[in-house]
């Protein structure tokens, strides 16, 4: 598995995922522009996700769902704040009800997402900032850290393919 590194960082209410790639920084990043590449690696093995809009660039909407094993679907979405091909990107990211609608009762987090060559592979630094320590506390206590890891390792086969 590529994942280097998670730093839960209660101080500063971060979660930061590292992971190191044998790929191209370009191809790293085609993992997170294009949808279809999106919908085969987001989301932990078992809930394949679903884009329904993927508008890629500053101030765009991107909404997905998951489906559970038993055919349970578990909605998000992102509002894209920056876009900087293939350095970086930043998106608010929040879980939405059955109807697609964000939730007022679930935290919004910031996540900045940053690539660059590093040692001959490319390294993928994911920041998750939020808002309180009880907002962090929940998606951890849910299993996102979890999530996330076994999420971005199955970008490993993508890349291999």
């Amino acid at each position: 598995m590529s994942v280097t590194s998670i730093d839960k960082d209660l101080n500063n209410l971060t979660i930061t995922v590292v992971a190191d790639f044998p790929a191209p920084v370009e191809r790293v990043w085609q993992l997170w522009a294009d949808p279809r590449l999106l919908e085969k690696w987001w989301g932990p093995p078992g809930y394949p996700a679903t884009f329904e809009k993927h508008e890629f660039a500053p101030g765009g909407d991107i909404t997905y769902y998951m489906t559970s094993p038993e055919g349970e679907r578990y909605r998000g979405w992102w509002r894209v704040q920056s876009v900087e091909p293939p350095a970086s990107f930043e998106f608010l990211d929040g879980f939405a009800d059955p109807d697609g609608q964000p939730s007022a009762e679930m935290p919004v987090t910031t996540v900045r997402v940053e690539f660059a060559e590093h040692d001959g592979v490319t390294r993928m630094e994911m920041r998750s900032r939020y808002d309180t320590l009880e907002e962090l506390e929940k998606v951890v206590g849910m299993g996102a850290v979890e999530g996330i890891s076994l999420a971005v390792g199955q970008m490993d086969a993508l890349l291999a393919g």
